[in-house]
């Protein structure tokens, strides 16, 4: 077994690990990491000219997107943040399959960027951490407080009980 395949198995025993111990918040910051680290090795595949390989990583964000993030969204309760939410997820898969069919570094760091500030909203709503955090910018309690004003009846438990720990700092 090579190394490398060594290095893929521990990986993989990690990534199965933190699965199986994480909460409905944790869960969806692994789906936007994984959703990242796909979109990095398509862009280092798509640098090494490796175009089965770069497809691979593509399809595998995608997936992770569509089947994991997208699919996590409760479209029927709905409100405008679950919606936007959905409606930007679609954007992001179809720039992949464009950045795919076009070859596209440009389009590949879109949605990664899109990807590291939607992650860094989520990981600033983390539930049951309010006391050991540090504490939210105002433009971050600023932007918690206009989501919980906008009504979050469309949002996960999670995230509904991660919005409002936030309203007590």
């Amino acid at each position: 077994m090579s190394m490398l395949s060594k290095l893929n198995k521990y990986e993989e025993v990690g990534i199965d690990s933190s699965v199986h111990s994480a909460d409905a918040h944790k869960l969806v910051l692994l789906l936007y990491q994984g959703a990242l680290l796909s979109i990095a090795a398509a862009r280092n595949h798509l640098m090494n000219n490796e175009v089965g390989a770069k497809g691979k990583s593509i399809s595998q964000a995608i997936s992770i997107i569509e089947e994991g993030l997208m699919a996590s969204l409760n479209l029927s309760v709905g409100g405008e943040l679950v919606q936007n939410l959905s409606a930007l997820y679609a954007y992001m898969s179809a720039r992949l399959l464009e950045a795919n069919l076009r070859n596209e570094v440009a389009m590949l760091d879109e949605v990664s960027r899109l990807l590291i500030e939607l992650r860094g909203g989520w990981e600033a709503i983390r539930p049951g951490e309010t006391e050991t955090a540090p504490h939210p910018s105002a433009a971050a309690r600023e932007k918690v407080v206009t989501l919980n004003a906008r009504g979050n009846e469309g949002v996960s438990a999670g995230v509904r009980q991660a919005l409002n720990a936030y309203q007590q700092i």
